[in-house]
């Protein structure tokens, strides 16, 4: 009878045993950590964003007023507009300038309507620009490279290219991004201007082009060896340089502005913010009137500093000639010549 009672006895208290109960804690903190991730992932909108997500739904709506609207509101404000305009493919040039602000660092117009007009008033305002994504805007010529680099000096990664226009206008552009002597054959020295003197991007670092061909990374390689084309996230750096966030392949520069936002704001539109064209960067595939308005207006550009210093040249001899054609002036130049040289003997 004992033996039989002392055999339930441990019977039971088998039943009994939990032999997991040395996993229960980790279980509760794997269990409080996914809850914690699904809160994070469930966290509550800021009232601010939820009003963004509101003007932005309407935004075609106030864009006629949006440069009274506009202009007592914060830079991220700002920014967080002209990245919805953008996925809503709203975003153009009376836009853009109604929201540029001074103390932007980024500007993302990508695949938008925004010309060279739009972008040279841009750059005067947002002298402080690291970051610029022109890429598939394909209103922008080398006049819009061209405003880009000689406003901003501050400018360090840019991404171009992604479409067709965009990677011809591009391949145009190679010569800006380094310094060059434009002029070797003026009077003098002293009548140079600063900008027939050098130009270039100097302080660019990194250029995001996607599709780039094999001439122009050769080139860039070869005579702007600072600049890296393309660089890919490394724990090491890269020549001894962290790469920086906006200068990485397959991001969008001003994801960040817009990340606490509903997407269904632009949803409507249908944007996809990695939507690249499929086809392969040439020239050929511009019609013949494109590429000669594209090469006249690069010309034009090249051109207007020389056309300029002609023009003064043309008013000094014009001047010379002058003095010259008339008795009194040619005999006040004579006494003031033979002035300056009694001033020397002496």
């Amino acid at each position: 009878m004992e033996k039989g009672k002392a055999i339930n006895t441990v019977t039971n208290s088998l039943e009994n045993l939990d032999l997991n109960s040395n996993s229960n804690p980790s279980r509760k903190i794997t269990t409080n950590f996914q809850s914690s991730r699904l809160l994070e992932k469930k966290k509550t909108p800021t009232l601010v964003s939820l009003c963004l997500g509101v003007v932005g739904k309407h935004l075609e709506d106030v864009i006629e007023d949006l440069d009274e609207i506009a202009i007592n509101f914060p830079a991220d404000i700002k920014m967080a507009m002209a990245a919805m305009a953008r996925r809503r493919r709203l975003l153009n040039d009376d836009v853009i300038i109604s929201l540029a602000d001074t103390s932007w660092e980024i500007l993302d117009i990508s695949g938008s309507d925004v010309s060279d007009f739009g972008l040279e008033k841009v750059v005067e305002i947002c002298k402080s620009l690291r970051a610029v994504d022109i890429s598939r805007c394909d209103k922008i010529t080398t006049t819009g490279f061209s405003e880009l680099v000689q406003n901003c000096h501050s400018i360090e990664t840019l991404r171009c290219g992604g479409s067709p226009r965009s990677d011809y206008t591009t391949r145009r552009c190679l010569s800006i991004f380094k310094p060059k002597l434009n002029d070797v054959n003026g009077d003098s020295w002293e009548e140079l201007d600063t900008m027939e003197i050098s130009n270039g991007a100097e302080s660019l670092r990194w250029l995001v082009w996607e599709k780039i061909d094999r001439d122009s990374l050769e080139i860039l390689s070869t005579e702007c060896p600072r600049i890296t084309v393309n660089p890919k996230s490394s724990p090491f750096g890269f020549r001894g340089a962290a790469v920086p966030r906006e200068a990485l392949q397959g991001i969008t520069l001003d994801d960040h502005v817009v990340k606490d936002i509903d997407p269904k704001t632009w949803a409507v539109c249908g944007f996809n913010p990695k939507t690249v064209s499929t086809s392969h960067s040439s020239p050929t595939e511009l019609s013949v009137a494109e590429k000669f308005r594209l090469a006249f207006v690069e010309r034009d550009t090249r051109l207007a500093p020389k056309r300029a210093k002609n023009a003064r040249q043309h008013q000094r001899r014009a001047e010379r000639e002058l003095i010259m054609a008339s008795t009194r002036a040619k005999a006040v130049a004579l006494a003031s010549q033979a002035s300056k040289s009694l001033k020397s003997w002496n």
